[in-house]
């Protein structure tokens, strides 16, 4: 419970983000018209997986398991990449999928960006992992990511004031969006407010979801939605994902991690020291 205590925002923002994932899905997933795809089962592996290791890592933290916490990261090797491909998968077949109906792709550029800055979030953890608490703070960033979506599919799903009923009620995926938004970049700057010096790698996190929609927002008046969406959907999905996932391990590599042999945590002195 020490462990919990102490960090005890971070805990309750990652368990919402699961709680949160899981209501945005369950319509995808169990409800009446539910037709999953291999690509949202691996998504949602991935993002899971990806929020348990964060998790984990939380709690090795507080428990002082500094060489557990050093070897257990490691894993983010593959999890990281594996998380930005299985997205990078998701946003060419969303662009794929709306393209062959005709609809076009809302989520296009909070899907495309979001790959994008997934990715940044992560490589400048791993960049900075030797200033730990920035390195934590960039981790953790990634949640808020997953959490303006989850509120997203969360509101449209099982809120009746948010429900899609009629081209007369397709406003409310704008103010399901801006919900969504307005949430995480309020968490952002509780963090920032909370740690000035460490915190505003949430805060950024946060920030990214208004970015993308001012991007969206920009591409609409230059009418380049339809352009974007086109070649986005006319990608390679296996292409895709292999290059986004080989393109992320490489830059990660890159960063020296796997030269880090010695740990960089002070270690306890034992009687005979």
């Amino acid at each position: 419970m020490k462990v919990v205590r102490q960090y005890i925002l971070d805990y309750v923002l990652i368990v919402t983000v699961i709680l949160l994932s899981i209501a945005g899905f369950w319509k995808i997933f169990f409800g009446a018209d539910a037709r999953p795809t291999t690509y949202h089962y691996l998504h949602v592996i991935t993002v899971f997986a990806w929020l348990l290791l964060l998790l984990i890592q939380l709690t090795l933290i507080g428990k002082k398991s500094f060489l557990s916490h050093k070897t257990v990261g490691l894993s983010i090797l593959l999890f990281g990449p594996l998380l930005v491909a299985s997205t990078a998968l998701m946003s060419v077949h969303s662009a794929r999928k709306g393209m062959i109906s005709g609809e076009g792709d809302a989520l296009l550029v909070q899907n495309v960006m979001g790959t994008l800055e997934l990715g940044f979030l992560i490589l400048m953890g791993f960049v900075l992992r030797k200033r730990r608490a920035i390195h934590g703070a960039f981790l953790l960033s990634t949640t808020l990511l997953f959490m303006g979506i989850a509120i997203f599919f969360t509101l449209l799903a099982w809120v009746p004031q948010f429900k899609i009923e009629g081209p007369e009620t397709f406003y409310r995926f704008g103010t399901a969006a801006l919900t969504g938004l307005a949430i995480c970049l309020v968490i952002g700057i509780m963090y920032c407010v909370k740690n000035r010096r460490f915190g505003w790698p949430v805060l950024l996190g946060g920030s990214f979801l208004l970015i993308n929609q001012l991007i969206n927002a920009l591409l609409i008046y230059f009418d380049l939605i339809k352009p974007l969406t086109e070649f986005v959907g006319s990608l390679n999905e296996t292409a895709t994902f292999v290059a986004s996932f080989g393109v992320l391990l490489i830059l990660l590599i890159s960063t020296g991690v796997l030269k880090d042999r010695q740990v960089a945590y002070p270690q306890p002195k034992t009687a005979e020291s």
